[in-house]
C-alpha cells in the first residue's frame, strides 16, 4: 500500500513539472498597464481638534467638554449627520513645568467630520471657531462615487496593457492571446487639498474669499499582465 502511494505521488510530481515546463514554453510577453481617471470631490473630511490647560484636571475636562457640547450642537444646526462625525482622540495629561517647578494639566481631544456639501465648508470651519475648535489637523478630499471610478480605471489599465502589448509584437508578425497572469500593482493614496488656514485661530471673516482649493483627485491603477503569443 504504502508503494502504491508512493508511486502515485512521484507521477503526480512529475506531472505537475511538465505543465510547469510546458507553461514555460509558452511564448508570451509581460507588460505594465494603467488607468488613470481625474475626477472632482464632492466631500471632504476634515481633521480638527482643541486643547485647555490649567492646573485642575477636573476644570480643563470640564472646559473640553464644553466645547465638545458646543460643537455637537452646531454641526446638528448645520444637519451634519451624527453619523459624519465623530472623536478620534481624547487624551488628558498631566505635565510638569521644570521652570516653574509646577505641574499643571492639559486635556485635548480631536474630532473627523465629514462634509459631503463642500459647499459649507467655510461656514462650518467658521461655526468650528466660535466654538472653541482652535486647530485644523488636515483635509482628506474623497468622492461618493470612488468605487465607479476605480472599476473604470481598472478596465482602462487592462486595455492600456493590452495596447502595449500589441505595438511589441505587431512588428513581430505575431498576435496576442489570451491572459495568463494579471497582478494588481496599485498602490493606495490619498489626495490631499492646499487650504489657505493652517489652524483655526488665524481664522477671521473671509466674506467672499476662497479658503479652499478643491483641485482634482486622480484615480490611478497599476498592473501587470503577461500575454500568450499566438
Amino acid at each position: 500500500m504504502k508503494t502504491t502511494v508512493l508511486i502515485m505521488t512521484i507521477l503526480f510530481a512529475m506531472g505537475t513539472q511538465a505543465q510547469v515546463q510546458e507553461q514555460k514554453l509558452i511564448p508570451q510577453i509581460s507588460v505594465t498597464g494603467e488607468g488613470k481617471i481625474k475626477v472632482i470631490p464632492d466631500q471632504a473630511i476634515v481633521s480638527v481638534g482643541f486643547k485647555n490647560s490649567g492646573k485642575d484636571s477636573k476644570e480643563v475636562k470640564t472646559l473640553n467638554d464644553e466645547v465638545v457640547d458646543r460643537v455637537i450642537k452646531f454641526l446638528k444646526k448645520m444637519g451634519i449627520p451624527a453619523t459624519d462625525y465623530k472623536t478620534n482622540i481624547v487624551s488628558l495629561n498631566k505635565i510638569y513645568d521644570y521652570e516653574k517647578k509646577k505641574y499643571h494639566f492639559i486635556a485635548n481631544q480631536t474630532l473627523s467630520i465629514t462634509l459631503k456639501d463642500l459647499s459649507k465648508y467655510d461656514e462650518v470651519m467658521m461655526g468650528l471657531n466660535d466654538a472653541g475648535v482652535n486647530t485644523v489637523n488636515g483635509v482628506e478630499f474623497k468622492s461618493s462615487k470612488i468605487d465607479d471610478y476605480e472599476r473604470d480605471a481598472r478596465k482602462k489599465a487592462v486595455l492600456n496593457a493590452k495596447q502595449k502589448a500589441q505595438d511589441y509584437v505587431s512588428v513581430l508578425g505575431q498576435k496576442v492571446g489570451k491572459a495568463l497572469l494579471i497582478a494588481d500593482n496599485t498602490q493606495n493614496y490619498i489626495p490631499q487639498p492646499m487650504y489657505k488656514m493652517n489652524t483655526m485661530a488665524m481664522a477671521e471673516d473671509t466674506g467672499s474669499r476662497e479658503t479652499l482649493a478643491v483641485g482634482e483627485m486622480e484615480v490611478n491603477v497599476s498592473i501587470s499582465v503577461t500575454f500568450a503569443l499566438e
